[in-house]
C-alpha cells in the first residue's frame, strides 16, 4: 500500500493563535493543543491583575469543564495566555489564526484592522463565526490577505464534534483550502464539510431549523417538553439530550439569538414567520432560566429528581418522558418504509408530531439544498457530524422510500397542513430513488451527481464514515473461525485481525481464533494489524462464559480459560511478525491485555482503555500485570517499585483513561505507541507503522528471564496504604483484598525485593490469584451484579 501523495506542498502549521477565550475560542485552542500545536490565546487585556488574566483564567478553566476539552489536562499549561495590547507580535511567527470572538460584526472587523499588521504573509485567517457572512468579514482584510481567509466553523464541544464546516469567500486560494481541510482531518481529526456562505450555513440552518419546527409542532400537538424529548432521542437515532435538554445545554439564551440571527437574515425565507422564540421560550429567559448554566430551563433538578416546565401550569411537574405504547410500537419497526407509512397513518397525536417534524424538515432542506450545500452528502454529513443523527435528512427520507415520502409532502402542502406552501423542487419529484447513489450524491446547484472529494487526505480512509447505501471493499479472507476473521486488503502483505463477538468480546473462539490466526501470519503474511470494524476494540473477557464455568464448580476449565487467555497474549508478544493493536473506543480489560502485548499500539484519540478488572472482584489474569511488572523493571532495573506506584493505583482503582493521551500517562499505552487523530485513518496508520517495523527486521522481545522484582517489602508498602483506605471507609474488605493481590503479583510475590524471576513466575502468579479469587463468594456475586445491571458492585 502507498502512501496517498499529492502534489502540492502540505499546510505546515507549527504554531497557531485563537483570538477570544470564550467557550468556544478556549475549547478551539484546547483541541489544536491536544493535537500538539502551540498555540496562543488571544483575549481583551484585564483591568486587574495580570494582563492577560482572561485568557489565564479561561485556561485554567478548561481543567474543569465536562466533558474535558483537554485529552491530558496537563497540556493546558502548554497553551500561552496573551492579550491585544502587548501580545500581538505573536502574531508574526502563527502559521494559522482562528478568531472565535462574539458574533458582532463591529466587533471582528475592528479586531481584523487591529492585527492585520502583525500577521505574516503566509498566515491562514479564519472565522469560527456560527452564521455571520464570511464575505463580509473578508472586506475588512486588507487586499493582499483576503485570498488566506475562510470560514472554519467548529461544533460544540469542539474536541468531540466531528464536524467542521469550511466556508470559502469568493476570493479564498483554492490551495489554501485543501491545505486547511488536510490539516483540519489529519492533524485535528474532524470531518470538514464545505458550506455555502449562508446565514447558519449548513449544520445550524438545517439543525435549529428542526428544532424550531420541533417546537412548532410542540404546541400544535399540545405535547409536554418530556414527551418530546422521548419522541425525537434515540428512538429516532438522534443523541439521549433530544430537543429540549439539548435547548438547556445550549443554552436558551444562546437558543433565541441563533433563532433571531436566523430571523433578521434571512427576510425571504418561506419559512420566515416561524423564525420567532416561542413565548415560553422568551418567559423562560426572561426568569433569567437559562439552561444548564442557571440550573433551571426546560428542565431543572429538584434533589435527586429531574421535574420538568409544564406550560398550563407555569410551574414545573415530575418528569414521565415516555412515548405511547402504540408509537412506541410504529418507532420499533425496522422497515423505515412501513415505518412512515404508519406514522402519518396513525390518529395518534404523538405519532401525527413525528410525521409533521419529519415532513417540515424534508421540505425545508430539498427547497433550501442548492443554496446553502454543493451536495446532499454535505447535508447528511453536516448533520450527522454536528449534531450527532444516525442518518440525515436526506438519508433518513430516502431509506422511508424517496417517491412515497416525497408524494405525501406534496399532498401535506396542497392541504394546507404544512408549516409552508413553498413548492417542493422540481428534481425531488422527477422519478428517482433518491439523492444519493453509486455516481454520489446530488447537487441540485449543477443538477448532477458527485462523487466524494479526491483530495488526497481521504486515501487515508481506507473506511470513510459511509453514507446511506455505500459499499467498500471488504477485503480478502485469509482464515477465519467462529470468533475471529483473519483477512487482507490490498497486496500490502498485512494481515487483518478482526474479532466476530458482540462487544468484541474475548471468548475461547477469539483465543483460540487469534493464535491461529498468528501462525498462519507468520507463514503468509508480513505483519498483522488487530483492528475492529466498529467500535468498541474490545470490552474484554465473555464475563458469562466464566461465570457459568465458576457456578458449575468446573474450576480446571476455568484455570485453563485463563492461562489460554495468557497463551494469547504471550501469541502477540512473541509473534515473528509484528502484530499491531488499532484501538478506538473502549479497550477493557483483555481487550487492553492484548495491545499492551501488541508490538506497538495505534490509538484513537478517543479511546478508553483500562485493566477494568478489580470492579467484577478480579483481577487482570491476560497477562496484563505481568506485562507491567516487566515494564516497571526495564524502567528502573534498582528499584522496580518507583515504576509500579502509578500503575498499582490505575489497576486496583481500576481507572479507565479519558483519552489516547491520558492512557500514556496511566502506563496503559507507552510512549513508542502512536495516537491517531481522525478515526477513520486508524487502520490506515496502524498498516504503515506494521510494514514499517516489518521492514525494518522486526524481532519479537527475548523471552526474560531475569526480571527484577519488588519482593515482599514493596508489597508490604502496597498494603499500608490500603490499611489506610480501609480505615478512611474508602475501601472494602475485599477491595482490599482485590487490591492486595495485585500488589503481591505486580511486585513478584512473597520474595526478596531484588529477586530475579523470569515470565513464567509472573504468568503463574497473575493465574493463581484469579482463580481464587473467582472462587469467592463476593467476587461472584460482583460479576453477576455487573452482567445484570451493567454497574460495579461495592460489597
Amino acid at each position: 500500500m502507498t502512501a496517498p501523495s499529492s502534489s502540492k506542498p502540505a499546510l505546515r502549521i507549527r504554531k497557531a493563535a485563537v483570538l477570544g477565550a470564550g467557550v468556544m475560542g478556549a475549547q478551539i485552542a484546547a483541541h489544536l493543543t491536544n493535537a500538539n500545536v502551540e498555540t496562543v490565546l488571544f483575549d481583551l487585556p484585564a483591568k486587574e491583575g495580570p494582563k492577560s488574566g482572561i485568557a489565564l483564567k479561561a485556561i485554567e478553566n478548561l481543567r474543569k469543564l465536562s466533558p474535558a476539552p483537554l485529552a491530558d489536562s496537563t497540556r493546558a499549561a502548554a497553551i500561552i495566555p496573551a492579550n491585544y495590547d502587548d501580545d500581538l507580535e505573536h502574531l508574526k511567527d502563527v502559521d494559522l489564526v482562528i478568531e472565535a470572538i462574539a458574533e458582532r460584526m463591529d466587533w471582528k472587523l475592528d479586531l481584523y484592522k487591529k492585527i492585520a499588521p502583525y500577521v505574516s504573509k503566509t498566515a491562514v485567517l479564519a472565522s469560527n463565526t456560527s452564521g455571520l457572512s464570511i464575505n463580509n468579514l473578508a472586506e475588512a482584510l486588507p487586499e493582499e490577505m483576503r485570498h488566506r481567509f475562510t470560514g472554519v466553523h467548529f461544533f460544540n464541544p469542539p474536541r468531540y464534534m466531528h464536524l467542521v464546516e469550511l466556508i470559502p469567500t469568493k476570493l479564498t486560494n483554492r490551495d489554501v483550502l485543501e491545505g486547511l481541510e488536510a490539516f483540519l482531518t489529519t492533524t485535528v481529526g474532524k470531518g470538514v464539510v464545505y458550506a455555502k456562505d449562508t446565514p447558519n450555513f449548513i449544520g445550524n440552518r438545517i439543525g435549529v431549523f428542526s428544532m424550531l419546527a420541533t417546537m412548532y409542532h410542540t404546541e400544535q400537538f399540545k405535547l409536554g417538553f418530556d414527551t418530546v424529548d422521548a419522541l425525537t432521542g434515540p428512538a429516532v437515532g438522534r443523541p439521549k439530550s433530544a430537543t429540549y435538554r439539548t435547548a438547556d445545554v445550549v443554552g436558551l439564551d444562546t437558543m433565541a439569538h441563533v433563532i433571531k440571527t436566523m430571523a433578521d437574515t434571512l427576510a425571504n425565507d418561506p419559512w420566515h414567520e416561524y423564525f420567532k422564540a416561542p413565548a415560553w421560550l422568551s418567559g423562560l429567559i426572561e426568569q433569567g432560566a437559562l439552561g444548564q448554566k442557571t440550573g433551571a430551563g426546560f428542565y431543572r433538578k429538584a434533589g435527586k429528581d429531574i421535574v420538568v416546565l409544564d406550560v398550563a401550569k407555569r410551574d414545573y411537574r415530575p418528569s414521565e418522558q415516555k412515548a405511547s405504547d402504540e408509537v412506541s410500537a410504529i418507532l420499533a419497526i425496522k422497515d423505515p418504509a412501513e415505518k412512515f407509512g404508519k406514522l402519518r397513518a396513525s390518529s395518534d397525536p404523538q405519532a401525527q408530531f413525528l410525521w409533521a417534524t419529519f415532513r417540515d424538515l424534508f421540505h425545508y432542506t430539498a427547497y433550501h439544498l442548492a443554496d446553502i450545500a454543493d451536495t446532499a452528502r454535505d447535508v447528511d454529513f453536516a448533520i450527522r457530524w454536528g449534531y450527532g443523527w444516525k442518518l440525515g435528512p436526506f438519508e433518513t427520507w430516502q431509506a422511508a422510500g424517496w417517491q412515497q415520502v416525497a408524494g405525501w409532502i406534496a399532498e401535506d402542502i396542497a392541504a394546507g397542513k404544512a408549516m409552508s406552501k413553498a413548492p417542493l423542487p422540481a428534481w425531488v419529484t422527477d422519478g428517482r430513488t433518491g439523492v444519493h447513489s453509486k455516481e454520489g450524491s446530488w447537487s441540485a446547484a449543477s443538477s448532477a451527481y458527485k462523487p466524494r472529494s479526491k483530495h488526497p487526505v481521504y486515501q487515508r480512509q481506507l473506511f470513510p464514515d459511509p453514507i446511506l447505501g455505500e459499499k467498500f471493499d471488504q477485503g480478502t479472507t485469509v482464515w477465519e473461525n467462529d470468533g475471529v476473521r483473519l483477512w487482507t486488503l490490498g497486496d500490502d502483505g498485512v494481515g487483518i485481525i478482526s474479532f466476530k463477538t458482540k462487544m468484541n468480546t474475548v471468548n475461547d473462539q477469539v483465543l483460540d481464533g487469534v493464535q491461529h490466526a498468528i501462525g498462519v501470519a507468520e507463514e503468509k503474511l508480513k505483519a498483522v494489524v488487530i483492528w475492529q470494524t466498529g467500535e468498541p476494540f474490545s470490552a474484554g473477557a465473555d464475563l458469562k462464559g466464566a461465570l457459568g464455568l465458576l457456578q458449575a464448580g468446573k474450576i480446571d476449565d476455568f484455570a485453563k480459560m485463563v492461562a489460554n487467555f495468557q497463551r494469547t497474549s504471550m501469541r502477540v508478544k512473541h509473534s515473528l511478525v509484528p502484530v499491531v493493536s488499532a484501538v478506538r473506543g473502549l479497550a477493557l480489560g483483555g481487550g487492553c491485555e492484548f495491545q499492551m502485548h501488541s508490538a506497538r499500539t495505534v490509538a484513537a484519540l478517543e479511546s478508553y482503555i483500562g485493566l477494568v478488572e478489580a470492579g467484577v472482584g478480579l483481577l487482570p489474569a491476560g497477562g496484563g500485570l505481568h506485562e507491567l511488572a516487566i515494564r516497571a523493571a526495564q524502567a528502573n532495573p534498582a528499584d522496580p517499585f518507583e515504576a509500579l506506584k502509578k500503575v498499582f493505583e490505575t489497576v486496583a482503582m481500576a481507572k479507565v483513561s479519558a483519552s489516547a493521551l491520558e492512557a500514556k500517562q496511566l502506563g496503559l499505552l507507552r510512549d513508542s505507541d502512536v495516537v491517531v487523530f481522525n478515526a477513520y485513518e486508524l487502520l490506515y496508520i496502524a498498516k504503515q507503522v506494521a510494514l514499517s517495523l516489518a521492514e525494518s527486521g522486526y524481532r519479537p522481545p527475548l523471552y526474560d528471564r531475569n526480571i527484577p522484582v519488588a519482593g515482599d517489602v514493596g508489597t508490604a508498602t502496597f498494603k499500608a496504604s490500603l490499611a489506610n483506605l480501609q480505615a478512611g471507609y474508602f475501601a472494602s474488605e475485599h477491595d482490599v483484598a482485590i487490591a492486595t493481590r495485585i500488589a503481591d503479583t505486580l511486585c513478584g510475590g512473597q520474595i526478596e525485593r531484588g529477586s530475579l524471576v523470569d515470565e513464567e513466575w509472573l504468568l503463574d502468579l497473575e493465574r493463581k490469584h484469579f482463580v481464587e479469587l473467582a472462587q469467592t463468594e463476593k467476587t461472584q456475586a460482583r460479576i453477576a451484579h455487573t452482567m445484570t445491571t451493567g454497574k460495579p458492585l461495592r460489597n
